[in-house]
């Protein structure tokens, strides 16, 4: 079951007088991702290599920034593959200490630097959610947002016209019976609307 990160979590190693800053953070997307590698680049402007790679479904990306090819990003993100994690950035950033460490090196330095963050790192089930949205009468739209908030709902839009339209996510494995309950509880009148 994939799997996703609470917060960001940090390790850092020195192997050979070449220090590497290692995090391990939840994103939401690829632009996400950027933002935080920028960052870190503005962070650190003497650092030689800040690596990368990304776990999120179509958008996931490994780069080895200068270092020889497949010696960072993609064994970065093997190991995010491997603790079978989704919608997670890891960075290295790597002051060079003037030894090679050659590419077996480089390889070992990178995963542990990820590897050693992952072992404090408390990990969340990912959940798909589903959106949805119902119209009701105005009368009751009060007894439908309780029921929501029961259901641990996420409320999302909502929009006063002839009916109230409330659009809400819940977990996609939750929605049927959920659907049901606010079938019931409205005695037929919930008008389903596409999101």
């Amino acid at each position: 079951m994939a799997q996703t990160l609470a917060g960001a979590v940090h390790s850092e190693l020195s192997i050979k007088k070449s220090r590497f800053i290692g995090c391990v953070q939840p994103v939401a997307d690829r632009e996400a991702a950027l933002q935080v590698v920028a960052a870190l680049r503005a962070q650190h402007p003497g650092a030689a290599h800040v690596c990368w790679a990304l776990m999120a479904g179509g958008q996931s990306a490994a780069n080895d920034d200068g270092e020889p090819g497949g010696t960072a990003g993609r064994p970065m993100l093997e190991v995010l593959r491997h603790q079978e994690l989704e919608g997670v950035l890891a960075t290295v950033v790597r002051y060079f200490g003037g030894v090679k460490l050659g590419a077996g090196g480089l390889v070992r330095a990178y995963t542990d630097a990820v590897a050693q963050a992952l072992v404090g790192a408390a990990k969340l089930p990912l959940q798909r959610l589903r959106a949805c949205c119902c119209a009701v009468p105005y009368a009751l739209e009060g007894a439908l947002r309780r029921e929501l908030a029961a259901a641990g709902a996420t409320l999302g839009t909502v929009a006063h016209g002839t009916l109230v339209a409330l659009q809400f996510s819940v977990v996609e494995s939750d929605a049927p019976a959920l659907m049901r309950r606010i079938d019931d509880l409205t005695q037929g009148r919930a008008d389903w609307r596409e999101v």
